[in-house]
């Protein structure tokens, strides 16, 4: 049994693979074999240690995903030093916080874009030395290459040991996790920690030597950092994606067996066949196959091939063409980071994609229960995993402990203390626990809104409904302290200029398609078709329709592609004032300029 990172690095090497990762080169696919991989993490360890790097010390990795970062990680943890990942999508001033915070000696950064983000600085940090993983040509870069040979082919005992001295208590990484709220916090989680929560991963999902997972989800997260190391665990080949627009592309080379995406990629794969199939009869045979497929839905979710010649021949036209784009080998398909929606996972079914949803947070290292090949309950997050412990607070909310619990929040011994109870982490969510013990995730505790009239709203339902349509690529509900719910909506806007064209609305920009009648109009339909399912108090009575799609680097969106919420608010607060009329105050205490709005939904 692995109980620490350490041990996977070693089960890797023992394995002795051909194919542990791959990488893209120019316009082949390189290979990297256990004994290559154990030269690099050696030859990097080894200079690390030169440079007194050791037990108790940060070392930072910015970079996209790539075989160097696994090297880094691996090399960090052998010392018993504890890496610190940063998104490379941070900005300055965001990369500083984390580094200062964390004191980290050392970061491997992966571009001279990245370079020269440290670079600049560094004088106000405690970092000693950067090390590049591309080839810049820049002094105070020092090159990764030249740190990866600096090992013969053989063993090294010495870092061998040193490597299997490290406890399952010892720090392993600091993760920083601002979630929605936009304050980082560096959760602190041990070897332990996170190989106790690998431990499940083989049973409930089949995965050994000669499969393959390609791995785009950004490593910063702790999702995408747990499955690769599941990958590793069992033999997985694991093909690395730095860029997430050649992701589509990628797939249909390397041919993945595993897919783990958060919801948002799982959303867009569903828009891109939905535009495919828009008109004509490609539509007619489109909306026949998910028919034929809806009507078999309950086989997909319990693991079963339908026998019925329709869907064979539903299969032929339709959903073979989907797993064809998707590389068309893949045998286990998850999500995580985010809620899927009901919607979205029974559309996927309806094509005979069967997705586990997981549930996890950065502090449970991270999965807290999970569906699996034989439990699996569409609408849930899955059963709790064995060694974790779980209950429901009076309040509703979700509380677990268990060998995978973080130690706590690195400088910050109050917020630590602030999310447990007797021992019981606080996760922050809503849910329950059904009576044959599946799981399900209704808000996050802290977005439950109350209006004026003392109704209590939860948003993240709400805007999931609202997003499953397809020309919706988020929302965000507003109610706290007001008299009615209200949403900001951004559009979808491939599927909306294409909808704009066949309604023959005229070359215009963005600001101005949004605020055209016929595309109010449009949404009005949509927020009021989601109004049917709603209690009254709920319904969304005005929206707002923006121009501007959200993204991770303007802060929109976590690097898991979840909305933030507090961000929209605060970017679009005076049109959301507007929303309500002038005589309401911004939470700032200052009148708000009447500011005109797109989006003409029921007035109160």
């Amino acid at each position: 049994m692995n109980e620490t990172i350490n041990d996977i690095f070693f089960s890797v090497v023992e394995r002795n693979q051909e194919q542990v990762m791959l990488y893209k080169q120019t316009v082949k696919w390189v290979p990297i074999s256990s004994r290559e991989l154990y030269r690099e993490v050696i030859g990097t360890a080894r200079t690390l240690a030169q440079w007194g790097i050791g037990k108790g010390d940060r070392v930072a990795i910015l970079s996209e995903n790539r075989p160097e970062w696994a090297v880094a990680d691996f090399a960090t943890l052998l010392l018993g030093a504890a890496d610190v990942p940063i998104y490379p999508t941070l900005t300055e001033e965001q990369t500083l916080a984390i580094l200062q915070d964390s004191g980290a000696r050392l970061a491997f950064v992966s571009t001279v874009e990245q370079l020269k983000k440290v670079l600049a600085i560094k004088d106000r940090t405690a970092i000693e030395k950067v090390v590049v993983m591309d080839y810049v040509g820049i002094p105070e870069g020092i090159p990764m290459h030249r740190m990866m040979m600096n090992q013969d082919t053989g063993r090294d005992a010495e870092m061998d040991a040193r490597g299997k001295s490290i406890k399952p208590d010892d720090l392993a990484t600091i993760v920083y996790t601002s979630g929605t709220t936009g304050t980082p916090k560096g959760a602190m989680l041990s070897h332990g920690n996170i190989a106790s929560n690998l431990l499940y991963a083989h049973g409930y999902f089949d995965l050994g030597p000669g499969q393959l997972g390609i791995s785009f989800l950004p490593l910063s997260h702790v999702t995408a950092r747990h499955l690769d190391y599941v990958l590793f665990q069992n033999g997985v080949t694991i093909a690395y994606c730095s860029n997430f627009t050649l992701m589509p592309q990628y797939i249909t080379e390397v041919h993945p067996t595993i897919f783990v995406g958060v919801p948002r990629v799982y959303e867009k794969i569903r828009d891109k066949v939905r535009r495919d199939a828009a008109k004509g009869l490609k539509r007619t045979v489109s909306d026949w196959a998910l028919r034929v497929g809806r009507s078999h839905r309950e086989e997909i979710l319990a693991g079963k091939q339908p026998a019925a010649l329709s869907w064979k021949l539903a299969d032929s036209l339709l959903y073979s063409k989907i797993r064809a784009a998707l590389g068309g080998r893949v045998q286990t398909f998850v999500s995580g980071g985010a809620p899927l929606g009901r919607d979205l996972a029974e559309w996927f079914a309806d094509i005979g994609i069967r997705i586990h949803e997981g549930y996890g947070l950065t502090e449970t290292s991270p999965v807290i229960a999970i569906n699996n090949r034989e439990q699996h309950r569409l609408g849930t997050v899955g059963k709790v995993i064995p060694n974790v412990e779980c209950r429901i607070a009076s309040d509703g909310e979700i509380q677990v402990r268990g060998p995978s619990v973080f130690q706590g929040y690195w400088n910050k011994p109050e917020e630590t203390r602030n999310v447990f109870e007797d021992g019981w982490f606080k996760t922050g969510d809503i849910g329950c626990l059904d009576s044959d013990g599946f799981l399900t995730i209704t808000d996050r505790k802290k977005d439950l809104q109350k209006t004026s009239g003392g109704k209590f709203i939860a948003p993240q339902p709400i805007e999931l409904t609202l997003s499953a349509s397809s020309m919706v690529a988020y929302a965000a509900v507003f109610a706290d302290g007001r008299k009615f719910a209200a949403a900001v909506l951004a559009p979808e806007f491939a599927a909306l200029e294409e909808w704009a064209r066949d309604q023959q609305i005229g070359t215009i920009n963005r600001q101005q398609l949004v605020a055209h009648p016929k595309v109010q109009a449009l949404y009005e339909g949509i927020v009021a078709e989601v109004n049917k399912n709603l209690a009254q108090y709920e319904a969304i009575k005005n929206f707002l329709l923006v121009s501007d799609e959200f993204t991770i680097a303007d802060g929109q969106l976590t690097a898991s592609m979840k909305m933030r919420r507090r961000e929209v608010e605060r970017r679009y607060r005076a049109q959301i004032e507007a929303l309500y009329g002038n005589a309401e105050r911004s939470s700032a205490g200052a009148r708000v300029a009447a500011t005109p709005f797109v989006g003409a939904g029921e007035k109160v």
